[in-house]
């Protein structure tokens, strides 16, 4: 069964938080760049249409996907951030290596969320053939770096109603979910 062809990014056009007072870090592999390059250019344009202004982004560029949640790390250990976006894009090629690479980025990027209770946001396209992957960075199927930053945007504001620089007064009943 085929899957329906549409714009997936379209929930991103809903109403998101404001970014104005939070710091962001974007991650983006340079491998598959034609790819990543794109991916980051709608997350930014997201970003900035939603209040973040473009001293409140750090951008890293890292070699490739395998490197993503190291630099996440290191972003999270060494400054104070609402939300940091991994980009990147993984092929499958002829051997197991993509299983291998996309596993072990997914996982890590997850544990790197866990450890510094930071939301890290997985926006790293798997795909099949290149084509795909196109067809997800702005092409038929939207640009999933669009979704990337409408999901940190989300995650950090979570974060703030969460986790309160003002702690000892935080009551998760008062607060909507």
């Amino acid at each position: 069964m085929a899957a329906k062809q549409k714009n997936l990014s379209s929930f991103a056009d809903q109403s998101l938080p404001d970014g104005d007072d939070l710091l962001f870090a974007i991650v983006v592999s340079d491998w598959n760049s034609e790819i990543t390059d794109a991916l980051y250019n709608g997350a930014m344009e997201t970003l900035r249409a939603n209040g973040v202004g473009e001293n409140n982004v750090t951008t890293v560029r890292v070699p490739g996907s395998f490197e993503l949640p190291q630099a996440a790390a290191m972003l999270a250990e060494t400054q104070s951030l609402n939300a940091i976006i991994c980009i990147g894009c993984v092929i499958q090629g002829e051997t197991r290596h993509f299983e291998f690479i996309s596993q072990a980025v997914a996982q890590n990027c997850m544990k790197v969320a866990i450890d510094y209770l930071t939301p890290v946001i997985f926006g790293v396209l798997t795909t099949d053939t290149v084509e795909q992957a196109k067809e997800r960075a702005g092409g038929k199927h939207g640009n999933k770096g669009v979704e990337a930053a409408a999901a940190a945007l989300r995650m950090a504001n979570l974060k703030d109603i969460m986790i309160p620089d003002d702690f000892d007064s935080f009551d998760p009943f008062d607060e909507p979910w």
